[in-house]
């Protein structure tokens, strides 16, 4: 590499015209940064959503809107509207302790720390020396000279002028990549929210089950005394009686294993949100498991629109632009480099025969490092800024893809449980009602005890499908929040969906 040096006062000497020249050329051409890829990509999704929409909402005349936008009040107010307190409060439980949220929140600091440090390599960097020396001379005409103390105290600087963009590049990426982990903070706390909803209505679900179980086994329990006290008194077969029997065995077993199931949830939910088994069991025993089933609105927006909300596609597309960035960067690295150092001190010198004070300066050297050599590396750190971006590329593609396709999932599970429900009650309370025949009938000894157990098992599976299919539409419900970036409104003003905002309260402290 070749290097040329200019010295201020004291140096020496200006450079030549020649030179002066061909440094202000270079200076203009610095305006000019290291061409990149595109940092953004057309996203190939459908013009509309092709699974049928839920029939609950097909009658509505409200068009959806973009969600929440990343804001925290709307990802709270969103799951207020469920008019279910304790769920609210076992979200918001959940987010302050998820390893998920924490370490998303620790990704946030590290970007941000690296940003600062992309932002501080544009700026010229100030040192303060300071340094103290005691020597002394040979003689001098047979005189031997006394000891001199110097002691110096003074500024250096140096400022690398980012002449091909190299720098602004690096920094603009590594503002991307902060987006992107603000965006998988918001992620973390919808993934959270999503997995505590299901959680707790799969909680809801079970209370109901025990229910149908514990009635059950008192069913069951009931018709083997009764069948108990006929065998004796020789009224019924002993066969019977033991039929009769096992089945109230059959029934408690079932409902020992209903009620563990119970207990597994409640274990869950502790582990996800840190309250204790007490307290929680103590709420959920008073907070109501008969929720209203809430409806659901329209989603007939374009594709774009809603995912681009989606934390996981803005992150992917984050990404992408930090990607096209570095290429810009490693590309300028074969670009020549351009600095300039200076300094300022006050020195010091005292001896018995004398003291000195005086102050020095200097602006140089003016420095040139042009690349001439370097065994292929910056080629190679290009092409693999060039694979990384291509790598980043087919992410994203990938992340709407996987977008799309969890949204028209979640649409198609809500309108399969939509159409199943109407079939589901029925048939819930036509084996209610042919139950209840049967159970007249054999009361009057006009039916078996075969014929009842088969009555009331098949109740027991269509009791068993209601409470499911509930769980089941609930369940596509928090599907597709998730795949909805957490959400949606109705008649809700348009905001740019590549915004997502992070108060200060809720963030480390970066001092």
């Amino acid at each position: 590499m070749r290097r040329f040096h200019h010295h201020g006062p004291g140096g020496r000497g200006a450079l030549p015209a020649g030179r002066t020249a061909f440094f202000i050329l270079l200076l203009v051409l610095g305006g000019c940064a290291a061409t990149a890829p595109p940092a953004t990509l057309p996203i190939n999704a459908p013009p509309q959503w092709y699974a049928t929409l839920p029939s609950a909402s097909a009658t509505s005349s409200a068009t959806s809107s973009l969600p929440h936008n990343g804001s925290l009040t709307s990802l709270s107010q969103w799951w207020r509207q469920q008019n279910d307190p304790l769920l609210v409060e076992l979200i918001e439980a959940a987010q302050n302790v998820s390893p998920s949220v924490i370490t998303a929140r620790s990704n946030i600091e590290q970007a941000q720390a690296t940003r600062v440090s992309s932002e501080a390599s544009l700026l010229p960097s100030l040192d303060a020396t300071a340094n103290i020396s005691r020597s002394q001379s040979g003689p001098i005409n047979r005189t031997i000279l006394p000891p001199a103390n110097v002691a110096q105290v003074g500024l250096q600087t140096s400022w690398e002028l980012d002449l091909f963009g190299q720098n602004r590049a690096s920094l603009a990426a590594d503002k991307e990549r902060f987006q992107g982990a603000e965006a998988l903070w918001h992620d973390a706390r919808v993934s959270v929210a999503a997995e505590v909803a299901n959680q707790y209505y799969s909680r809801r679900a079970c209370e109901k089950l025990l229910a149908v179980a514990t009635a059950d086994t008192q069913s069951r329990t009931d018709t083997a005394r009764l069948t108990a006290m006929v065998a004796k008194a020789g009224f019924e077969a002993p066969a019977t009686a033991a039929l009769a029997r096992a089945s109230a065995a059959e029934s408690n077993s079932r409902l020992t294993q209903q009620r563990a199931l119970c207990d597994i949830d409640v274990k869950a939910l502790v582990a996800l949100t840190a309250i204790t088994e007490p307290r929680l069991r103590q709420k959920l025993a008073q907070s109501s498991a008969d929720l209203p089933q809430q409806p659901i609105p329209e989603i007939s927006s374009v594709p774009a629109e809603v995912l681009g909300q989606r934390p996981d596609v803005f992150k992917a597309a984050r990404d992408l632009s930090a990607a096209s960035f570095e290429v810009g960067s490693a590309r300028a690295q074969r670009y020549p480099r351009l600095s300039l150092a200076g300094s300022i001190a006050t020195n010091h010198a005292k001896s018995r025969t004398f003291t000195q004070t005086y102050d020095t300066w200097s602006i140089g050297p003016l420095a040139l490092t042009v690349p001439l050599f370097d065994g292929g590396a910056s080629e190679a750190n290009l092409e693999a800024a060039k694979a990384r971006y291509e790598e980043a590329a087919g992410k994203y593609r990938g992340a709407v893809r996987q977008a799309v396709r969890e949204v028209e999932e979640a649409l198609v599970n809500l309108q399969s449980t939509a159409d199943r429900s109407a079939d589901t009650v029925v048939a819930a309370e036509g084996y209610r009602a042919s139950f209840a025949g049967t159970e007249a009938r054999y009361k009057a000894g006009l039916a078996s005890l075969v014929e009842l157990e088969e009555s009331r098992r098949t109740l027991l599976s269509a009791q068993s499908a209601v409470v499911n299919l509930d769980k089941e539409r609930r369940s596509a419900w928090i599907a597709l929040y998730r795949a909805l970036g957490g959400g949606w409104t109705i008649s809700a003003p348009h905001a740019n969906p590549m915004v997502f905002e992070i108060p200060e309260s809720a963030l480390p402290a970066w001092n």
